[in-house]
């Protein structure tokens, strides 16, 4: 299984993955979930995928094939999409195209065409924009009201989210908004798992600002882990006992 997050505020973009893909229990693995599109000035796109690795993997090969022919017609690539809700439906028509060429065959061998997509990025000329993508091509968008997306193992890192995430967050505080989720969701299901791949993008700089890989002796993430545990353990015990029991 797998879990991502993507925040959109004012400040920036924060994408979050883990990278354990699980079959079974004994069969799991570290994948990479996050890819990068970017001519740097210019455009920059990042996408998370969570579900069959194989449909993840080759809509990938597709995107990037297609990222690096320059010369195809406009609209027909990433590398030449005219807006990120362009670019949103031309990932998921790559989606579709895999459906029409695989749904049938996975059918038959009893498994389900399942594949979920964080995307977002900028296109210069626009605001950087954030779409959470459905096995079946369509799409919807980030809004002031609803800033995050989540895919995959998504219930345990929701609640701080929820409670914390607004557009006026800075990209610092989002930052740790995300590792905080993701801490939550490592400690309670066993298919999510380190490293972690961590993106962040600033508004209008048109590339990608940070790409950090963690793991388990990155110093942050390590302090999050400890400190997290001991605050929500001192919150627990600072709310009164029920005494009308």
């Amino acid at each position: 299984m797998t879990y991502c997050v993507g925040i959109l505020v004012d400040e920036g973009m924060v994408f979050l993955s883990d990278t354990r893909t699980n079959a079974g229990v004994d069969q799991i693995s570290t994948f990479r979930k996050v890819s990068v599109f970017q001519h740097p000035g210019e455009r920059v796109m990042v996408l998370m995928t969570a579900g069959n690795l194989a449909i993840s993997q080759a809509l990938i090969s597709i995107l990037q094939e297609r990222f690096a022919d320059k010369t195809g017609e406009a609209g027909q690539s990433l590398a030449n999409a005219k807006n990120m809700f362009e670019a949103a439906r031309l990932v998921g028509e790559g989606l579709r195209e895999i459906h029409h060429r695989d749904a049938a065959a996975l059918k038959e061998n009893g498994f389900e065409f399942n594949a979920t997509l964080i995307f977002g990025g900028q296109i210069a000329g626009e605001q950087p924009r954030l779409f959470n993508i459905y096995s079946a091509g369509n799409f919807i968008e980030a809004t002031p009201d609803t800033p995050f997306f989540q895919i995959g193992e998504s219930k345990y890192g929701k609640p701080i989210l929820d409670r914390v995430i607004t557009r006026s967050q800075s990209l610092q505080r989002a930052v740790k908004c995300a590792l905080v989720s993701m801490d939550s969701t490592l400690r309670s299901n066993l298919s999510v798992g380190l490293p972690l791949d961590l993106i962040t993008i600033k508004r209008d700089a048109i590339k990608v600002g940070s790409h950090v890989n963690i793991d388990a002796q990155h110093q942050y993430y390590a302090m999050i882990n400890r400190q997290w545990s001991e605050s929500l353990r001192h919150a627990f015990h600072a709310i009164p006992d029920p005494d009308w029991l």
